[in-house]
């Protein structure tokens, strides 16, 4: 628990495709209360694969929102994104 929130980091979210379940689809850098993935970046500039790849973690989850921060920039409110999934 961080300040009263349920943290969990380096959380595996399973894959499923067909009858095939893959158990480490992936890894979220951290998952807020169930609700908010945060994927976290230190990178000279977001790719267009970075949030293509959060969308992903948040169809695979079913977690409807996504918070991509780059922490390579001087005013980290430039680093942040939203991004939503059918909200």
């Amino acid at each position: 628990m961080e300040r009263g929130f349920k943290v969990e980091r380096k959380k595996a979210i399973p894959v499923y495709w067909n009858e095939f379940k893959m158990e480490l689809g992936f890894r979220a850098d951290l998952i807020v209360e169930n609700k908010v993935i945060i994927e976290i970046k230190s990178v000279d500039q977001i790719a267009q694969v970075h949030p293509k790849q959060l969308l992903t973690y948040l169809k695979v989850s079913g977690i409807k929102l996504g918070l991509l921060i780059n922490f390579n920039e001087t005013l980290i409110k430039n680093g942040i994104t939203r991004i939503a999934n059918n909200l």
